[in-house]
């Protein structure tokens, strides 16, 4: 049997899950973000609390609400865009582990995933178009390489699913350049990072057992 290089095992696999850790917690904060926003969507600017089909997850980053009142929303949505970037920065700097071999390719990929999730750390600053944009950037590159990593080793259904969730990323961001079905992209934008969410999941579960697998072939060949 070949000799499984060491650098692919980590001596300690449960730090992988950490990136769950982080899902867990922005979701569990953004839900307490939402239920203490004032209110205001751009549909009802005066209407209390937060809606789940008039406001976009952004409105609970920002200073004012848009009804006018501080926003107490904004530190927890803070802490939850925290929490999420660092899970998934996490994810993405080993996820070329779930690979068998070595390439450019991957290496694209990790730089670009963890580029975008640096720029996403600054939506609360105030620049969201732009950020979005060169964030959105760095992001689709990182999508397709990994597409193309994930097609080659034979994650099919994990292939497929990130195949999805460009495509839907791509309406998203075609919905909020040119202004058509403006009214739905709210809720899309909820579907959307489900979709994502539940994607990145089954990257770190995947990641998870792969070196696991490898951990344990390794221990079989050590005498």
């Amino acid at each position: 049997m070949k000799k499984i290089k060491s650098d692919f095992i980590l001596k300690k696999p449960n730090i992988l899950l950490l990136p769950l850790v982080g899902m867990a917690l922005f979701v569990a904060l953004y839900l307490l973000a939402a239920f203490t926003y004032p209110g205001g969507s751009w549909v009802f600017p005066n209407k209390d609390g937060f809606s789940f089909w008039h406001n976009y997850l952004c409105d609970l980053l920002d200073i004012y609400a848009i009804n006018g009142e501080v926003n107490s929303a904004r530190a927890y949505s803070i802490a939850a865009l925290g929490l999420l970037c660092m899970g998934l920065f996490w994810l993405w700097y080993y996820l070329p582990k779930l690979f068998n071999t070595k390439s450019l390719n991957q290496k694209v990929m990790r730089v670009s995933g963890l580029l975008s999730l640096l720029i996403i750390l600054f939506l609360a600053s105030g620049n969201h178009d732009k950020i979005v944009r060169i964030a959105g950037f760095f992001g689709v590159i990182a999508f397709i390489t990994c597409s193309i990593e994930l097609f080659k080793s034979g994650y099919k259904t994990l292939f497929l699913f990130g195949v999805l969730c460009l495509l839907v990323f791509m309406v998203n961001y075609y919905i909020y350049e040119t202004g058509l079905f403006i009214s739905s992209l709210p809720v899309i934008q909820k579907i959307t990072f489900t979709l994502f969410i539940s994607w990145f999941i089954g990257l770190d579960v995947a990641l998870y057992r792969k070196v696991l697998v490898r951990k344990k072939l390794s221990a079989m060949e050590t005498p």
